[in-house]
């Protein structure tokens, strides 16, 4: 390909900006039938030259970050990673083709377990095996055509990666956000290693093993995500979010309402104990004491009966009880009882019959009235002593991030006997894994802080949910070797625009981002709270999957005879057993998987990605089914055709030529002005607003139906024929690349151009250099005016007028529109809004108060009818 390189100057340095010039199509001017071979022709000539992005780091200006959510490096992609990569990277071209400059990059959660115990049953180390997984599964992202950045590529297990996730976890520990306490864990007898509660299902089993999970006594390192609770729960009004849906309720209900706060107190057998009250002021209760559930793991403790708990706000030491006969707080094992200030709790004390440590306070001071001061002065004793004070809900438990596993991020701490638990000294990062089975000797170290020869390295490793945590901001820096990533880059250019991925996500890994980049936002390296402005959760790619009746047993399709398809009734076709026929999510366990490979030599890339867009929403669960790719086929090969019998038009010298001035002509050439802005119209808003990409699909057909229905004289003669087809080939270049790159190379090859001088067409570069198509400046757009929801009536108003104008001037429209006047004469107007959709259509919203229907009085026959009492 031909490329042209422009040197601009900024700051000192020079960067290079490409343009794509026109690229020779690979098929000519041959007449040729749209097989699949003349599809892998074409993706062959073009594969190299679509790969790129064309991110300009420098300049801020019309930014677009759109990140898909990063995949584990498992060797093969699934049709799940083709469907969640095609949506990314089909708004990413769109995206380009308005003039953004976008940022689509790419790299691997390659750490954590699923890699570890492959390579152990391979005999081979997990650092080989991942690199070589990432290798292929890179390779088979640029075989489908995505436009990554590669050159911002990011590896969780890479040290250059991993070493700044040990610098965050030092500044978490600096900022008291880290640290290690001895916690009852969920262990996972299958995998060996410790899960925190988000990981084990309702039925108490391991979210990965699926065994079912034991509790086992640990030290183990937490991060302190309690701290930001009420931070994190405000942050999901911040009016920037847009489309998280229902996803703001499950956030929302994770995280709980934080109506009460929590203190991490010192018990005497050397561990934190978390202290959950609404009332932080029971804490100034000389007399307080504790509570806690009769199976709460320090009653196993050999001098349980004797346990205790400082109390640094009453400098007090709390007795500890065990029972379960008082209320404990929601999801909560520890209940705070104050006698100085609840009478129920004044018998509690009584009926254990405790023994109290006071301090002398003057208990007058516990009256009603100085209660808020006391709670200021309980909160404020709290964060500066480090132990708590924030504002959380009962439930919300501290993150648990300890993993007894080789195949992750180090945690850089040494242990030793004189100092405790030291963090190692920045200088030394990263703190890199030692080869697999390493004896324990390796793991000795000098301690950073007094020299003990006889120090210990932390073993544990990091939960992978860590390394995913803040990848979206190192992709952007990823090259740095200084400096976690330089803050300027994350001013111009975060938060990400549009983040896309599974709902499976949508709870544990957006917490933890999110807890993340308020973190850093506070730290002043993220200039927003938010990390992730619009979410895109997509569908699940469902497969028909059979299983025998009874038994449960899956079955592949090919042992299956489908009695009748919509009834889900089958039957092995040896047996005759009942199959049962279900939709569920793509498996090989369940045989009802499809691989990508098998499609894209089948069909061929482009046509892969067509379908999986096609049909449903993004949001919707898709099920897979050849009987659906038709529909596709079939559209391209009439694309194919529509620009065979254009070239042909043109060239047929033996076609009389026609009054372009002609009432007939004109009608036609009026009606493709019409399609091309009504199409354009309705695949731009489904591209930008409203991300229904298999809506956009439709408009796009609705477009071809229109060209091809057109007269052969007006193929040859009309502007806005040539105008249309040129929108056609456009809009279906984010979504089918290659095959769209060839289609235009064709199309601008063909002699007798109608627009030569047009600014809307770039006819020297290639399809995806081109601008999108817009709605011309006199086509009638729609002013769409609702009262409480419904349309009440639709105003034409031409695009150069519609896109002036106003809320002010809308509700001018309406009230001087007879339709809205006349319902509105007897109705109270509450509130109004107003939504522009530049060069498609505006909305404005009127609500009113519904009138209640006076109940008219019961007349004497109505009166006779009522029955006797």
């Amino acid at each position: 390909m031909q490329l042209l390189k422009h040197m601009r100057p900024w700051r000192g340095l020079t960067w290079i900006s490409w343009r794509r010039l026109l690229t020779q199509s690979c098929t000519g001017s041959e007449n040729l039938e749209l097989t699949n071979d003349v599809k892998h022709r074409i993706e062959g000539h073009w594969r190299e030259q679509l790969s790129g992005g064309q991110f300009n780091p420098q300049e801020s200006a019309d930014k677009y970050y759109v990140l898909s959510m990063f995949p584990y490096p498992s060797g093969n992609l699934h049709m799940g990673h083709v469907r969640v990569y095609t949506i990314a990277d089909s708004v990413a071209r769109f995206q380009r083709m308005c003039g953004k400059n976008v940022f689509q990059p790419m790299g691997w959660d390659s750490f954590g377990l699923p890699a570890e115990n492959a390579a152990n049953q391979r005999g081979v180390e997990p650092a080989s095996w991942t690199e070589q997984n990432i290798e292929q599964m890179r390779n088979q992202l640029k075989r489908l055509g995505c436009s990554f950045d590669w050159n911002h590529e990011v590896s969780t297990c890479s040290p250059q990666y991993y070493k700044w996730t040990q610098h965050l976890f030092l500044m978490l520990h600096r900022h008291g956000l880290a640290y290690q306490n001895e916690a009852l864990v969920n262990w996972d007898p299958v995998d060996k290693t410790v899960l925190a509660d988000e990981q084990v299902d309702a039925n108490g089993c391991s979210w990965r093993s699926g065994a079912k999970v034991e509790k086992k006594l640990l030290r183990q390192w937490f991060i302190r995500t309690s701290a930001y609770a009420k931070q994190l729960l405000d942050g999901l009004e911040d009016p920037t979010l847009r489309d998280w849906r229902d996803i703001i309720n499950l956030q929302r209900h994770w995280i709980g309402e934080c109506d009460g706060h929590a203190f991490n107190l010192l018990t005497s057998a050397s561990g934190l104990l978390r202290v959950w009250t609404a009332h932080p002021e029971h804490l100034k209760d000389p007399h307080a004491f504790l509570v806690l559930r009769s199976q709460h793991h320090l009653s196993q403790l050999e001098d349980a009966s004797t346990l205790s708990v400082e109390n640094p706000f009453a400098s007090t030491t709390m007795p500890v009880v065990f029972g379960d006969d008082v209320a404990f707080p929601s999801k909560c094992d520890v209940y705070l009882a104050a006698p100085s200030f609840r009478s129920e709790d004044k018998e509690l004390w009584e009926s254990y019959g405790l023994a109290f440590c006071s301090n002398g306070q003057d208990e007058a001071a516990l009256n009603p009235g100085n209660w808020e001061l006391l709670r200021k002065e309980v909160l404020q004793a709290a964060i500066r002593l480090n132990i708590g004070g924030y504002r959380v809900s009962s439930k919300l438990q501290d993150w648990l991030i300890s993993r007894q596993r080789y195949w992750g991020t180090p945690i850089p701490i040494v242990h030793c006997g004189k100092c405790g638990a030291v963090p190692v000294p920045e200088e030394q990062l990263p703190i890199t894994l030692p080869p697999k089975n390493s004896p324990k000797e390796a793991f000795l170290c000098d301690c950073p802080k007094c020299g003990n020869p006889n120090a210990r390295r932390e073993t544990d490793t990091m939960d992978t949910f860590v390394d995913s945590s803040w990848y979206y901001l190192r992709y952007l820096d990823a090259q740095n070797k200084e400096h976690i990533f330089d803050p300027q880059l994350t001013k111009r250019f975060m938060p990400v625009d549009l983040y896309i991925g599974g709902k499976e996500h949508a709870v544990l890994h957006l917490y933890y981002a999110r807890f993340m980049n308020h973190f850093l936002h506070n730290c002043g390296l993220s200039p927003t709270s938010e990390p992730f402005s619009r979410l895109l959760v997509q569908g699940m790619v469902m497969g028909r999957s059979f299983r025998v009746k009874g038994s449960g047993r899956y079955v592949p399709e090919s042992e299956v005879e489908v009695i009748n398809a919509k009834k889900n009734q089958a039957v092995l076709k040896e047996t005759k057993e009942p199959v049962v026929m279900t939709w569920e999510k793509m498996s090989k366990s369940k045989l009802n998987g499809v691989e990508p490979s098998d499609m894209f030599d089948e069909y061929g890339t482009d046509t892969t990605r067509l379908i999986i867009l096609a049909d449903v929403a993004p949001t919707s669960h898709r099920n897979w089914s050849s009987a659906t790719f038709p529909g596709i086929l079939n559209w391209q090969k009439r694309l194919w055709l529509t620009l065979q019998e254009f070239q042909e038009a043109r060239e047929d010298s033996s076609l009389p030529e026609l009054d372009a001035s002609s009432e007939e002509f004109l009608a036609e050439d009026a009606k493709l002005f019409d399609a091309r802005n009504f199409y354009v119209k309705g695949a731009t808003f489904n591209y930008r607003h409203a991300h229904q990409l298999s809506v956009a699909i439709s408009k796009m057909q609705g477009l071809t139906n229109s060209l091809r229905r057109t007269p052969k004289h007006v193929l040859r003669q009309g502007k806005q024929f040539e105008r249309a087809l040129a929108a056609q080939i456009i809009m279906l270049a984010p979504m089918a690349p290659h095959f769209a790159s060839e289609l235009w190379s064709k199309f601008v090859a063909i002699p007798g151009r109608l627009n030569p001088a047009s600014q809307e067409l770039q006819w020297s570069e290639d399809v995806l250099a081109q601008r999108w198509p817009d709605i011309d400046a006199v086509y009638n757009l729609d002013l769409s005016i609702k009262v409480n929801g419904f349309e009440n009536c639709v105003i034409k108003v031409q695009r150069n007028h519609l896109d002036k104008v106003s809320h002010s001037d809308a509700l001018d429209i309406a009230f001087n529109t007879e339709s809205v006047t006349s319902y509105l004469i007897d109705k109270k107007i509450r509130t109004t809004n107003f939504v522009l959709y530049p060069g498609i259509e505006a909305i404005l919203n009127i609500y009113v108060d519904k009138v209640q229907k006076k109940q008219k009085p019961a007349s004497s026959d109505d009166a006779e009818a009522l029955p006797r009492a």
